[in-house]
């Protein structure tokens, strides 16, 4: 039997990454992979193995390469800047490719059979360990007198969160980036503000 040929793993991990951005984990099939990879069948299993192996590896590639600026907000100086970076960031990166729009932590999670559960189970664990970041800058920022002393670092991080999933359903149904931007000037408008604000 042949071996199965060598891949361009990078690119074929790119190529897999934008159909499940699109299509998400559930709806993605594996001849969609080979399809948009350009490989042969045995070439992605031996790369990266199964369906769910090559997802995992394509949601940590989307955390680094697109999903990074939740983390780079936390070193604004206030939680007002924090929530706009954020907010902003998500509003373009759901719009920044006409052919998958949305995000695909969203897109991944919204539905599936109990063989997709490990794949959701993933995503649910991705967007947690942003939503604790987000908490713990908004303590700190309640700390320094920047937050008022009855605001709730964990309700604002889910209401920030909640703006920003909504951003991301809203491209995928076909929202502009322009009318989106006014929806994170309206969220920022409830912002709450402390005395060292």
């Amino acid at each position: 039997m042949p071996r199965p040929r060598k891949i361009d793993v990078e690119a074929a991990l790119e190529a897999a990454l934008g159909v499940f951005w699109r299509k998400g984990y559930e709806g993605t099939s594996y001849a969609d992979l080979v399809a948009a990879t350009g490989a042969e069948r045995p070439a992605l299993y031996a790369a990266f193995g199964n369906k769910e192996a090559l997802f995992l590896q394509a949601l940590k590639r989307y955390g680094s390469n697109y999903g990074s600026y939740v983390w780079e907000a936390l070193g604004q100086p206030t939680s007002r800047q924090v929530a706009a970076q954020v907010l902003e960031g998500a509003a373009e990166l759901s719009t920044r490719f006409p052919d998958r729009t949305g995000c695909l932590g969203l897109n991944g999670a919204l539905a599936g059979s109990d063989d997709a559960e490990p794949a959701r189970q993933a995503l649910i664990a991705w967007r947690a360990e942003g939503e604790t970041a987000l908490i713990k800058r908004f303590e700190k920022a309640k700390a320094e007198g920047d937050l008022p002393v009855d605001a709730e670092p964990a309700t604002l991080a889910a209401y920030l969160l909640a703006v920003a999933h909504g951003i991301a359903v809203q491209a995928k149904a076909g929202f502009s980036h322009e009318v989106l931007l006014k929806v994170v000037q309206q969220a920022l408008h409830t912002w709450p503000t402390g005395t060292a604000t």
